[in-house]
């Protein structure tokens, strides 16, 4: 038994309808359709959604791959789920003299301490806000994965570094810093 698979989803806040091996789902930010694998089945009871294996008499290791295959597929449907329903969300601080960014449209544009400007182009699902200073960036998307591609492409640019901890780094991160050079005596 998969310890991940075996949860149940609450599905209380979306319209879900399962048709064979394909699960359609609306929520208030997205709809989708979201395809399982055949070693899989659904079952929904009280605004629950579980995911089953086939009962099928199979050897031991295929049966471990069935389980890996459960517990993949129900995070994955689980974080579909609930970003129909509200939106991901991840904070990027920018910490440096002069470092900033500004939104236009779909694109934003970086000052990071280069000779010039990064334009970075913004995918149509994910949205940026920008707090005055232009050091603080939230994004959002209903999509998990492509919320964290995004802050993961933005946070490249510029590095943190250890020394004095300037660049860019996501709110939960924790540099570790290092002591600078000693006057030698």
């Amino acid at each position: 038994m998969s310890k991940i698979g075996r949860k149940p989803i609450d599905i209380s806040a979306l319209k879900v309808e399962v048709k064979g091996q394909e699960i359609h789902f609306k929520g208030k930010k997205s709809a989708g359709i979201y395809l399982l694998p055949d070693v899989l089945t659904v079952q929904i009871d009280d605004n629950k959604l579980s995911l089953l294996p086939k009962t099928e008499k199979v050897s031991r290791n295929v049966q471990r791959d069935v389980n890996r295959v459960w517990g993949l597929h129900r995070a994955l449907l689980a974080n579909e789920l609930k970003g129909a329903d509200a939106a991901f969300e991840k904070e990027v601080i920018i910490n440096g003299l002069g470092f900033k960014a500004a939104a236009s449209g779909q694109k934003v544009v970086f000052s990071l301490g280069f000779s010039h400007k990064i334009d970075f182009e913004l995918p149509k699902e994910v949205t940026l806000e920008i707090d005055k200073t232009g050091q603080k960036l939230m994004f959002r998307s209903s999509n998990k994965f492509l919320v964290g591609h995004i802050c993961s492409m933005v946070k490249a640019l510029r590095p943190p570094e250890p020394y004095k901890g300037t660049g860019i780094r996501l709110s939960t991160d924790v540099i570790a810093r290092k002591a600078g050079k000693t006057k030698a005596a």
